[in-house]
């Protein structure tokens, strides 16, 4: 394989994000940056105001996840999501406003100064799109603080994020930058290495015709071209029979680059810590991308999902998803 010259990456990270489908680099920001992003976030925890909230939960489950306007509707706006164990059978919560959020989201990057800047306005970032090229003209969407409350901090069961933000051809790309120590005990991230080869996009989220969200079933298409040789499929293949997990634990300021297609999940968080994490996504765009009118987050006339590079990406590498 031809060696590129890339900004912040090495090849043998690149290599093994291509393989693995996904890969954590260490110490991607700074301390100063990490403290900033979270003392912003407890902030906002602060800022949170009760009086005209709908009691939104956050949950994951296909049978009965999140779908109500105020949900659908926060693509261009910053709100606040509640663990599903946050609130008693009267509507009440069940503990202060500060440790019964699940997440806020989803336009930080765009409308919070201190997460723009390190998203947005992030050069290193930028730096790590060129290297991996994994899109021509990549977007930034969905951007979050996920909290993973101490003790009721749900479960997240095995997914992969371009069920949820659905390109044609995949696309999604996951930033994922703790600020927090990631646990086994208080919900650090799993993954299914290689799985992203070997397992297809069979449904999709989206809005519903009369109203609320709901998952449509998809065609599976072929096995994609890939750089990746047979004999890496053929670990993948069995790593996923195995069901082989790789747990992983993280420190604050590390990134993790997630494919959209490889199997994830994490645990609920028993300890008495938080995990307080900052992500986000990318997606490509036309002529490389559809992303349609059917996904339950939409940009807004008054704000489009914003572009990552100043220049595109002349090539990208085969991203080897389904």
């Amino acid at each position: 394989m031809t060696q590129e010259v890339l900004e912040y990456l090495t090849q043998a990270q690149v290599d093994q994000f291509y393989e693995d489908g996904y890969i954590r680099i260490p110490s991607f920001l700074s301390q100063e940056q990490v403290s900033s992003l979270l003392e912003r976030s407890k902030v906002l925890l602060d800022e949170f105001c009760l009086e005209d909230h709908p009691l939104t939960k956050f949950t994951t489950s296909d049978k009965n996840h999140i779908g109500d306007d105020y949900f659908l509707d926060s693509g261009d706006k910053i709100r606040y999501f509640l663990e599903e164990d946050a609130i008693d059978e009267n509507r009440q919560l069940t503990r202060d406003k500060t440790k019964a959020v699940n997440k806020i989201g989803h336009a930080l990057h765009i409308l919070d100064p201190i997460f723009r800047k390190a998203t947005l306005e992030n050069e290193k970032l930028k730096a790590v799109a060129r290297d991996l090229k994994f899109h021509h003209d990549p977007v930034a969407l969905q951007s979050m603080v996920i909290f993973k409350q101490p003790e009721i901090g749900g479960a997240v069961p095995e997914h992969n994020d371009s069920t949820f933000l659905y390109t044609s051809p995949p696309t999604a790309l996951g930033f994922w930058i703790p600020l927090e120590r990631c646990t086994p005990i208080n919900g650090a991230l799993s993954f299914l290495p290689g799985s992203h080869l070997t397992t297809p996009i069979t449904k999709r989220f989206i809005r519903m015709p009369g109203g609320g969200t709901g998952f449509e079933q998809i065609s599976s298409p072929a096995l994609p071209k890939s750089d990746i040789d047979a004999s890496a499929i053929s670990l993948a293949e069995e790593s996923a029979s195995e069901e082989n997990y790789i747990l992983e634990p993280c420190e604050p300021g590390d990134l993790v680059l997630i494919h959209g297609s490889v199997l994830h999940k994490s645990e609920r968080n028993t300890s008495s810590q938080t995990r307080y994490a900052y992500t986000f996504h990318m997606i490509d765009t036309p002529p490389y991308a559809r992303y349609d009118e059917k996904n339950w987050l939409q940009p807004t006339p008054s704000m489009p999902f914003p572009k990552i590079l100043d220049v595109p990406n002349e090539t990208t590498r085969s991203i080897a998803a389904f």
